[in-house]
């Protein structure tokens, strides 16, 4: 798998982990005292935190620290957290929230680690790790999840089951991140986005209350945590969610020469409009060291016939692919082709997005244009667009507050890095990115929250949405206790 493909359907799922993400520290053995301390500096009780919990405490300076306090992206490496608490279960979350709130400790929390913009991280605050929360059980047609599970995972156990889970494909995003925000992949069109498979969750709120959500109890809650992102209204520690059968799958993958480039784009949003909800494709507009774009499209169908999706594709094109593949993979085949293998090194980049509605032909010429000139420069640059409508169109029972049902799809536009860039690096990915966000301004709805960035007005990546949002948080963390740049104000 080329790494263009592994970061198409890689970067589908996007996720900002559980409320916001990690951070630092020492690794204090459960149960440990004051002599294990020497050399902290005096502040919060870490000591007498450590013994309450089953958890574990990390603290700058001492063992294991550096690195459970890193993400995905080594861009955060610099970040150093007061502490990092690894929790064991939901009842160290809650004294983790209580503790942070007794010493006005900034806490987020992290699940994956794969924020966009290091959320899941916070400068002498306290980073709440959830990912050994991962245990899974399946019982009548539900997965009970720990909010620490990473896809991989999920999808291998789920796997011996014969279930799945439309989810995104990076083995090592979190469920918990993937899922507050949204959660494309594959599975978009036919199944809807994964949040719209909870049927309920845990929760510590702002209070160090635990909740178990659902439709029936604190619904305005559940409407909120399904599509409203994470880091704005407690930390979830479990998810009960619906599952889908875990069919083969038919796949494809289309090449067209740059010369058919826009007739691509616009056959490719004809498809998302109107293929059948079976069939799925996201298209690839990628930068090329040469000056030249590379365009291609990789798809699926969920009855097996990836042939007939490409077809119905090609005719919405209006010609033929220059080059055709066509496989037919099982479930676990198709997790470990599109996320690239079980596990997946951490990597540097920058990215943002943009939710579509129709393009006209000015605005697809110009996002191409944007590509166009990445490539001129040699940066290695790409625009990736995720097809919605089928079932990510209508709204869940229970109700949802993602907030782009009727959008077309959206695009991530996204630069490759080094693990710790130039500020020369950073600037000319930056400027493609605005410049692919000036490219579809006549076209967008917003962002997608998953793929968060910095720059971006909060409320624009939830719609009509947003001031419903505001109003929920505002009732369950009155005081601001989660907070950040990228929270609900």
């Amino acid at each position: 798998m080329s790494p263009v493909d592994r970061r198409t359907v890689l970067k589908a799922g996007g996720a900002i982990a559980a409320l916001a993400l990690t951070g630092a520290a020492e690794v204090l053995p459960a149960g440990a005292g004051a002599g294990n301390l020497a050399g902290a500096t005096a502040g919060p009780d870490w000591a007498g935190f450590q013994k309450s919990i089953k958890g574990t405490v990390y603290l700058p300076g001492k063992p294991g620290y550096p690195t459970v306090r890193q993400l995905f992206n080594p861009r955060w490496d610099t970040i150093a957290p007061a502490g990092v608490v690894r929790t064991a279960n939901a009842t160290d979350v809650q004294k983790a929230i209580n503790f942070a709130r007794k010493n006005k400790l900034v806490s987020v929390p992290k699940s994956g680690g794969h924020s966009y913009v290091g959320a899941s991280t916070v400068s002498k605050g306290l980073v709440v790790d959830v990912s050994a929360m991962r245990s899974m059980s399946y019982s009548g047609n539900v997965l009970t999840v720990g909010a620490g599970a990473k896809l991989y995972d999920v999808h291998a156990f789920l796997d011996k089951y014969g279930k799945s889970l439309p989810t995104g494909t990076c083995p090592t995003v979190g469920i918990a991140g993937l899922t507050l925000g949204g959660g494309m992949g594959v599975h978009t069109r036919a199944f809807g986005l994964t949040c719209d498979r909870i049927q309920s969750l845990g929760v510590i709120t702002a209070d160090g209350v635990a909740r178990n959500v659902s439709a029936t109890s604190d619904p305005d809650l559940f409407w909120a945590l399904r599509g409203g992102g994470g880091g704005n209204l407690g930390i979830v520690t479990s998810f009960r969610l619906i599952t889908i059968p875990a069919a083969k799958l038919g796949f494809f993958r289309l090449t067209w020469p740059e010369a058919k480039a826009a007739d691509v784009v616009r056959g490719w949003q004809k498809f998302a409009v109107a293929a059948p909800i079976a069939s799925w494709g996201n298209l690839h507009i990628d930068a090329k060291s040469n000056g030249t774009l590379s365009i291609h499209v990789l798809g699926i169908s969920t009855t097996g016939n990836g042939a007939a999706a490409a077809a119905e594709l090609e005719s919405y094109v209006g010609s033929k692919a220059a080059t055709r593949s066509f496989a037919v993979r099982s479930h676990m085949e198709a997790v470990n082709y599109l996320g690239g293998g079980a596990t997946s090194p951490r990597q540097g980049f920058l990215a943002g997005s943009d939710v579509l509605k129709p393009m006209s032909a000015p605005t697809i010429t110009a996002l191409l244009g944007a590509v166009k000139a990445a490539a001129r420069v040699k940066l290695p640059a790409s625009a990736i667009l995720d097809p919605l409508g089928g079932q990510s169109a209508k709204i869940p029972s229970g109700g949802s507050s993602w907030g782009h049902r009727s959008a077309v799809g959206v695009v991530q536009w996204y630069t490759g890095l080094a693990a710790h860039p130039t500020s020369a690096q950073l600037k000319a990915a930056q400027t493609f990115i605005s410049n692919g966000h000036k490219a579809v301004r006549p076209s967008t709805a917003g962002g997608y929250v998953n793929y968060v960035e910095t720059g971006r007005s909060v409320s624009t990546y939830y719609g009509a949405n947003y001031a419903r949002l505001q109003a929920v948080r505002k009732k369950y963390d009155p005081t601001n206790f989660f907070h950040n740049a990228y929270t609900i104000a």
